[in-house]
């Protein structure tokens, strides 16, 4: 009677995914932050492939993880296949759900940007589910599911996102407030506010419009540009405002620029898409809108 001999057993999937991410991030705390998994699990995943292979994939030093020439001759192979298995699930999804729109954006961005936007096109387009996600990093549109990223993106970078407007930055605060700064050297006698993501906002902003002034920059630090920014509102303080996160308040006069000069950084608000936009598609209607659209 024939025999069936035992087949060779391959790696597990999962332990494949941790030696592709952390040879593509060069980091086990990287990898395992975007398989949203402890990095323990990531080192364990990939102790298990170097037993199946018998040799080193990684060696391991302070800074991270360098590839050996094993791990060198195969990670584009991965990389590639991993891509490719992404690309099939995320059309899989929306296939089966054409009219779910999934973003992903900046906390701040979600707040201040996308979330006043979505009334109007719920308006016009009530067939279509939106949901939106806030997270810190932009994701990887191949594998994760999302339809559209809108990031703030350094201009140049290699990008197929579509521009939404120039990172401009200027201080912000309550009409209150307002009415006692008629100077840039009267801000010294104010509290200056600061988002602990943009730290830098002040020092940029007094360096290229006031570098002879010595203004104090101390001040309350906030998490949240959504904190800083209502804190602001409340008459806490000024805060140096986004052109696309603030414009919506200014034109409703809840905030006010009390100086006219701007400050554009290198870097634009972009939207960053899963695929090239078809004509007419759920996604192409959605993307044009929010261009479009103003805020409520």
């Amino acid at each position: 009677m024939p025999v069936a001999p035992p087949r060779p057993k391959m790696p597990q999937l999962n332990a494949l995914r941790a030696f592709e991410a952390a040879a593509r991030l060069n980091s086990i705390s990287a990898a395992a932050d975007e398989l949203c998994v402890t990095p323990a699990a990531v080192s364990q995943q990939i102790k298990s492939l170097e037993a199946w292979t018998g040799d080193k994939l990684f060696i391991r030093n302070p800074q991270g993880v360098d590839l050996t020439r094993l791990g060198s001759s195969v990670v584009a192979d991965f990389t590639t296949a991993f891509d490719k298995l992404g690309s099939s699930v995320q059309k899989l999804r929306m296939n089966a759900a054409p009219h779910e729109v999934r973003i992903a954006a900046l906390p701040s961005i979600a707040q201040l940007w996308v979330s006043p936007r979505l009334p109007n096109i719920r308006g016009k387009m009530p067939q279509i589910s939106i949901s939106v996600s806030a997270l810190e990093q932009r994701p990887n549109l191949v594998r994760e599911p999302f339809d559209l990223a809108i990031f703030y993106e350094v201009r140049g970078t290699p990008t197929t996102a579509i521009p939404l407007g120039q990172d401009s930055i200027f201080p912000v605060c309550s009409p209150a407030v307002a009415a006692r700064l008629n100077t840039i050297q009267d801000l010294a006698a104010e509290v200056f506010l600061h988002d602990s993501t943009w730290r830098d906002d002040w020092k940029t902003w007094l360096s290229a419009v006031a570098p002879d002034q010595n203004l104090n920059k101390g001040g309350p630090e906030f998490s949240l540009y959504s904190l800083a920014l209502e804190e602001c509102r409340n008459g806490a303080g000024v805060l140096i405002g986004h052109e696309a996160l603030v414009r919506s308040q200014i034109d409703a006069g809840q905030l006010v620029a009390p100086f006219e000069t701007k400050v554009a950084l290198p870097r634009d608000l972009a939207c960053s898409l899963v695929k090239p936009l078809e004509t007419g598609s759920v996604l192409e209607q959605v993307t044009a809108m929010l261009r479009a659209a103003k805020s409520v």
